[in-house]
């Protein structure tokens, strides 16, 4: 029987937050209590929540859709890769990204702003001009001129994420954990660029065991050892 992404993830919700939680050590899930000066209590705690991540996945019937396994698989991979990309529920922006020249000029239907600055932002750290005015375009803000937006409304944040997710990951998760990676950040990270960085990827294998998707283990193949 499908399921809808919204019964899905507030069926595991619980799961979830106890494996961010054994996963993250002391920056850990946000909403936690932590420990004054731990950076979970000063950056994402009230931004990345449960609430705005169900309120963004409404508008993405495909994720998380097909067999019970399949979307505990697909949460378990999305939320591994968000769990990487914002140091455990912390970063909203992409540190020191402001140093960074994410303008790229040779797509023109997607014109770098003046003063604008396209560095990562988010749960999956949407980076790029053309990502930006890609997903504006797509979820409704305008992502060229006023891509801060991404770090100010934590829906229109997971929004982002979902729809990078959805066009350039959900078609190659069949393919391994390790596609998934190649998807997000593969020319960083794959052929042994930085095993480092990639091995922090495989969280997601823990996870799927307390999340009941057993099959997500043996989908946990580095990108590094992909044709």
């Amino acid at each position: 029987m499908a399921n809808s992404p919204m019964a899905v993830f507030t069926f595991m919700a619980l799961g979830l937050a106890a494996a961010l939680l054994s996963a993250a050590g002391p920056a850990a899930a946000q909403n936690c209590g932590c420990q004054a000066g731990f950076c979970c209590s000063q950056y994402g705690q009230s931004f990345y929540t449960r609430q705005a991540f169900l309120n963004a996945v409404g508008s993405y019937s495909g994720f998380a859709s097909g067999s019970s396994d399949a979307a505990k698989r697909e949460v378990a991979a999305f939320f591994a890769h968000v769990t990487h990309e914002t140091g455990h529920f912390c970063y909203i922006e992409e540190i020191n990204g402001a140093s960074q020249n994410y303008c790229d000029t040779g797509y023109p239907q997607w014109p770098c702003s003046s003063g604008v600055k396209y560095y990562g932002r988010g749960p999956l750290q949407l980076t790029w001009n053309y990502n930006y005015g890609a997903a504006g375009q797509s979820i409704g803000f305008d992502g060229l001129r006023s891509p801060q937006t991404v770090a100010q409304d934590p829906v229109v944040a997971f929004k982002t994420a979902l729809w990078y997710w959805m066009t350039n990951v959900h078609g190659v998760l069949p393919q391994g954990f390790g596609a998934t990676t190649r998807a997000i950040n593969g020319a960083v990270e794959c052929d042994g660029k930085n095993t480092a960085q990639m091995n922090a990827r495989t969280t997601a294998a823990s996870w799927a065991s307390t999340l009941g998707a057993a099959s997500l283990a043996r989908h946990r193949r580095a990108c590094a050892w992909l044709q």
